[in-house]
């Protein structure tokens, strides 16, 4: 009996948690992490079901909720000596905080630095109680630190590669893991961070975005120097998202990198946005949706810049004048449900460096930007190309 496999038509990219884009991003980013048990399907369902197109006090208080109802829960099993559900408890609390922050931009909100404390904590305790092997690092920048966490691969004699890794503008560093947890199951430490402009950084520094990536990036090398069990000939370096964007500019700069993962690939992201962000500016500010005036806000705060400098301010973040000067082999990310898939393809088309590209089609379930959804799959042809190449 020979078995008839269907030709699926209908992909599940087509399926929105929300008409607002952000939003419905977000919830398909919470559900992936599932499978590393940052988050429960039915918690963040039920989160899901009480949010409001567009409306970012609905937003952070549906998530707070659940994440203090999650941290009450895991303080009460860590007192009674239950570590393993106190631990799975802090990490789900630890990602709801966050997840509670990233579609909410009223600065001035108490909320905004108390939740960002909440689950900083949260992760840590979890990291703790455990026994994962990774611990809560302060990279020296400036005048200041960076936070961030470094992962040692178990099981391994030695000094092992890294794989340092970006993340974007709206998710934080800590939400990378589905990325860490499959380099150090492969031998590979792995260290992450929030730079300027993202997660702690920016709530509880106030240290906005910069254009000039190489320069965040070098302080993070130069503390992985000093790192004992890290093959410092074998550093790789992977962008989410805006860090997409951001890490090639550091490999044009710093040849201590010698593999550089873009996802996806994107040479001037500033002209991308500032084309979007342009029609939004020239409607009447009395006249703006909330939600247009929601994501301005979004921008100028993590840019640093006001409302009339916002467009000049984008247009810094362009990389055609470094690309050529890349020497680092470099794997560009992809998918079909990409927001704008001609733009991973033509920082590919630019690049003179040793390359690779990667798409991810409908049928590979990982098509949506940064593979959100489905970070299994896409960890495991991604972590193909880094075991071969770094």
């Amino acid at each position: 009996m020979t078995e008839e496999f269907m030709q699926f038509n209908n992909h599940w990219s087509s399926q929105k948690f929300s008409k607002n884009m952000l939003q419905d991003a977000l919830v398909k980013h919470v559900l992936g992490l599932v499978n590393y048990r940052m988050a429960d399907i039915g918690e963040v369902l039920e989160v899901n079901v009480n949010l409001k197109d567009g409306d970012e006090q609905t937003w952070i208080r549906a998530w707070g909720t659940m994440a203090n109802r999650l941290q009450k829960l895991a303080e009460q099993y860590e007192q009674t000596n239950k570590t393993v559900s106190a631990s799975s408890a802090y990490l789900r609390a630890s990602t709801y905080w966050r997840v509670a922050l990233m579609y909410f931009s009223d600065v001035a909100d108490s909320r905004m630095k108390q939740y960002c404390r909440f689950s900083q904590a949260c992760y840590d305790k979890s990291l703790a109680l455990s026994g994962y092997p990774g611990k809560a690092i302060a990279i020296p920048y400036e005048n200041t630190t960076l936070p961030g966490h470094y992962f040692q691969a178990p099981n391994v004699n030695g000094k092992a590669p890294l794989l340092i890794v970006v993340p974007g503008r709206d998710t934080w560093a800590d939400d990378t893991r589905w990325v860490t947890d499959a380099a150090i199951k492969r031998g590979f430490n792995a260290l992450t961070f929030d730079g300027p402009g993202q997660g702690m950084t920016l709530r509880l520094q106030g240290l906005p975005f910069r254009p000039d990536f190489e320069n965040v990036m070098k302080p993070v090398l130069d503390f992985v120097d000093g790192l004992s069990d890290v093959d410092s000939s074998r550093i790789g370096v992977m962008g989410m998202s805006f860090g997409g964007f951001q890490v090639p500019r550091a490999a044009a700069a710093d040849h201590r990198i010698k593999v550089c993962i873009a996802d996806p690939g994107n040479i001037a992201w500033g002209k991308m946005i500032g084309q979007r962000l342009s029609k939004v500016l020239a409607l009447p500010k009395q006249l703006r949706p909330a939600m247009l005036d929601d994501m301005l806000d979004d921008y100028t705060w993590k840019h640093g810049c006001s409302e009339k400098e916002l467009l000049q301010e984008l247009a810094k973040y362009d990389n055609s004048d470094v690309v050529a000067q890349i020497q680092s082999k470099v794997l560009v990310l992809n998918g079909a449900a990409e927001v704008n898939p001609e733009a991973a393809q033509q920082f590919y088309d630019q690049l003179t460096c040793p390359k690779d590209y990667l798409f991810f089609d409908e049928d590979s379930t990982a098509q949506q930007h940064t593979q959100m959804g489905g970070y299994a799959p896409a960890s495991e042809l991604i972590f193909n190309w880094i075991e071969d190449n770094l």
